[in-house]
């Protein structure tokens, strides 16, 4: 397919950190881009085919998991993730020309951006009332606009340099000089990526029944196969108070023996395991793997049970470890 062919969307409007995270995509400086006002409306028009993959952000390294994102891949039709992207973020203040930052009353930026700002609002406008905006693009956007109800936006800097009705106030106001935002890049079901030896898995888990242990059955499929969890959040279902589901990331691809057999026995305890996908993970770390949850290690034991039940096995002499010296 060309590349100019491919349509993608993301969480707008343009200049948006999530926009600079699709930038990363090798084939998006050529394809379609369509901002969207907001997650769900992103991830609906992958679904409904009108774009063939969604850019959204799912974790930052000081908030944590993005909850609208969560939730959204963890409910309706199944979808995928292709590959993730990591985008260090800073903020800046702006305000239309000729405002001054004692002039400021009202702020508007995400909440994630606002949670990562707090701090320095605090500490240099004390008592500043904070409006929820759709996106930190969207917040500063609405600066220009007649009749906005606020006076000043945290935003990434490209949106100031790109808007010249922007005024920058302050730079780097973030409480985290090192704050990063993960990104996914979410399609429909389709082949998998291959694997490449520093993967991770995704998958959703909803706790079936709430009772002593439940959890730890559910950690246990990864731990006795030798799987790290680098992320494992709950998330309320929305069905009743207490039901709630486990989104996970794994390290490792679904085609390794060892996370295919945690799968399969999260399918076993959780029959409504979602599977979101197996993908190359942006900062290129390579799990190490014990010698007893190799590849090798799986098909030794598997081939060992199958000639227990032809009757053809044998067991090899034992000979123990050597005592360790004095």
């Amino acid at each position: 397919m060309p590349a100019a062919t491919v349509t993608y969307t993301f969480l707008g409007p343009e200049g948006t950190f999530t926009e600079a995270a699709l930038m990363q995509v090798p084939d998006a400086a050529d394809a379609i881009r369509i901002p969207s006002s907001n997650v769900n409306t992103a991830l609906d028009k992958v679904r409904d085919g009108s774009a063939d993959a969604a850019m959204v952000p799912i974790e930052n390294s000081v908030e944590g998991g993005v909850t609208a994102t969560l939730d959204a891949i963890a409910t309706g039709p199944e979808l995928r993730i292709l590959r993730e992207a990591l985008v260090p973020i800073s903020f800046v203040l702006v305000a239309r020309p000729g405002v001054r930052i004692g002039d400021i009353r009202r702020i508007s930026t995400h909440g994630h951006a606002w949670a990562q700002c707090r701090l320095w609002v605090d500490a240099h406008i004390p008592g500043v009332e904070y409006i929820p905006g759709s996106s930190t693009a969207a917040a500063a956007m609405g600066l220009l606009e007649d009749g906005a109800h606020y006076d000043a936006a945290i935003c990434a800097p490209i949106v100031a340099t790109e808007q010249p009705g922007l005024a920058v106030l302050a730079e780097n106001i973030g409480d985290n000089p090192g704050a990063v935002t993960r990104f996914v890049l979410v399609g429909r079901p389709g082949a998998l990526p291959g694997r490449t030896g520093s993967d991770k898995t995704t998958v959703v888990v909803p706790l079936p029944r709430d009772r002593p242990g439940a959890l730890m059955e559910i950690l246990d499929q990864f731990a006795t196969r030798g799987v790290n969890l680098s992320r494992i959040e709950s998330r309320p279902t929305g069905q009743y108070l207490g039901h709630y589901f486990f989104s996970i990331d794994a390290d490792g691809h679904a085609a390794d023996a060892r996370v295919a057999d945690a799968l399969a026995g999260l399918h076993r305890i959780s029959p409504a395991t979602r599977f979101l996908g197996s993908y190359g993970r942006a900062d290129g770390h390579r799990t190490n793997v014990a010698p007893h949850t190799s590849d090798q290690a799986f098909r030794s034991a598997h081939a060992w049970v199958k000639d227990i039940l032809a009757g053809t096995s044998v067991a090899p002499e034992y000979v123990p470890e050597a005592s360790p010296t004095a």
